[in-house]
């Protein structure tokens, strides 16, 4: 078996797990959760969320990584052999998130070409979901689905950046991983700023602005505090799903990044420094898309309610109208923006596919080679799926149950299994050793106690909303087959992998 590889400096290792945790959902997801959830008010629930899960899994991970010298399996297993299962179940969730991730990067490759001649023209969502995705009105059924046949001008796309990735990936990580993020990471900052600037020059910016940042304390208070939302725990329960989702955390990425460090080198100045960066990239991308929904929503009378969207309705249908409406340079705009998620969605698509591609040299004793062209071959052919008709129906039912009921449930049991029954006092020792400074007990306390009480009330009312109605109104067999049964295969193989494969690297066991 190879020595271990090794970032080549801290400032690599930051910026590679900067990449990992800025992705598509910063860009397009954090400023409508705000925006949702009691504008300015959601600071609160947020920073409270960063600091009692984010920050103390991110360096109960990077703990976990650095001491167990291995992916998530592996180092979990170090901890207690009765754990390796978890492990695999993280890699498993990163497995099916890696195959529908990648189709959304093509999506956004293919309209960085288009914001050249602004060819989404003027009805930019039947351009989308017509032209585009050519979504089947019968994609999904009470009797079936049909998937539509291949789009070849989003297969085209997705080859291309399995290319890109399958090249980062196959040079390592000092030569490929590292390398890529030194370059991509301040690239992506510098376009963000250009993109805000541009954005809160528009006239009406102020608007969106407003909306985005005015607290409404009532939405997070319960009513004997003065507060006006009967759920007013939902907007908690959204400050921590998104705290869980920005930093990639609980699904084994930041184990297996933490794994590559020298042992010697800092963790918890790093974890801090890597949380709050990509704290301060979601702010700025905030205000960059408020700024240009409120110069849209004052150019067309409407108003800022009837235009904010999140997900994929902002960046492809939103967004085009705003970039259409733009007084000049409408092409550089759009392509600055589409460019900023490529390289966001690219960097934590790398970071997803190498913790399928460590899990497997770990455990089998392959080579990086044989393990990348298993991992990128296999991963690929199964995406291949997302590039038909209905490609965006099964992205949309398999990312809501992944997210609700395999990332946070994952995250239920790691701080479980890892808070009360390993030392966790030692890994905060050996944490504390190698840092600037130390953490204390209230580390100990958010692990053992807060962090575990949140994340099973979440899992309890996704259960609850989940069987009060069916999401987005799908038929029972669709949300059966691509929601609940996917999720709980990734749970049931988690442990043949874990329990009737023996480890073949004289690391392992």
């Amino acid at each position: 078996m190879e020595q271990r590889e090794q970032w080549g400096t801290r400032a690599g290792f930051i910026l590679a797990a900067v990449g990992s945790a800025v992705g598509l959902g910063n860009i397009w997801r954090f400023p409508y959760v705000v925006y949702e959830n009691g504008g300015g008010a959601f600071l609160i629930p947020y920073f409270f969320a960063l600091l009692t899960a984010g920050i103390p899994i991110l360096l109960l991970e990077f703990g976990i990584g650095r001491t167990g010298r291995g992916s998530s399996p592996l180092s979990l297993s170090r901890l207690s052999r009765k754990f390796e299962w978890l492990g695999w179940w993280q890699v498993l969730i990163c497995f099916v998130i890696t195959t529908y991730y990648v189709s959304i990067i093509a999506w956004a490759v293919s309209y960085f070409f288009y914001s050249f001649n602004l060819n989404w023209g003027e009805d930019t969502k039947a351009f989308l979901f017509g032209t585009y995705l050519g979504v089947p009105g019968d994609a999904v059924t009470d009797s079936g689905w049909n998937l539509g046949g291949l789009r070849w001008h989003i297969l085209l796309p997705l080859i291309a950046v399995w290319a890109g990735t399958y090249y980062v990936l196959i040079r390592g990580i000092k030569k490929g991983i590292e390398k890529v993020s030194k370059i991509f990471i301040p690239i992506l900052f510098v376009m963000m700023i250009l993109i805000v600037i541009r954005a809160v020059t528009l006239p009406g910016a102020g608007v969106g602005l407003d909306h985005l940042l005015t607290p409404d304390f009532g939405k997070i208070m319960p009513g004997f505090l003065g507060g006006t939302n009967p759920e007013w725990y939902s907007v908690w329960i959204a400050a921590y799903g998104q705290i869980f989702f920005s930093l990639s955390i609980a699904f084994a990425i930041m184990i297996t990044y933490s794994s590559y460090i020298d042992k010697k080198q800092d963790v918890n100045n790093s974890g801090f420094i890597m949380a709050f960066s990509n704290c301060g990239f979601e702010f700025l991308a905030a205000i960059g898309v408020f700024a240009a929904i409120g110069f849209m929503a004052v150019s067309s009378g409407s108003e800022v309610k009837d235009v904010a969207a999140s997900g994929v309705g902002l960046a492809f249908v939103v967004f085009p109208k705003i970039i259409n409406a733009f007084p000049t340079l409408n092409g550089t705009f759009g392509a600055l923006f589409f460019l900023a998620l490529v390289i966001a969605g690219y960097t934590s698509l790398i970071s997803i596919v190498e913790v399928l591609i460590a899990s497997l040299m770990d455990k089998f004793r392959l080579s990086r080679k044989a393990a990348v062209n298993g991992v990128v071959g296999v991963c690929a052919f199964v995406s291949i799926v997302y590039t038909t008709g209905a490609g965006i129906v099964l992205l949309d039912i398999v990312d809501h149950f992944i997210n609700n009921f395999g990332i946070v449930i994952a995250g239920l049991f790691e701080v479980i299994l890892v808070g009360w029954f390993a030392n966790i006092t030692r890994i905060r020792d050996d944490n504390n050793l190698v840092s600037d400074f130390r953490v204390g007990t209230w580390w100990n306390i958010m692990i053992i106690g807060v962090t575990p009480l949140v994340l099973l009330f979440m899992t309890f009312k996704n259960f609850q909303l989940e069987f009060t109605k069916a999401y987005e109104g799908y038929p029972f067999h669709a949300l059966l087959t691509f929601g609940w049964i996917i999720v709980g295969a990734t749970l049931l193989i988690a442990f043949p992998l874990a329990y009737l494969f023996k480890w073949k690297t004289q690391e392992g066991f």
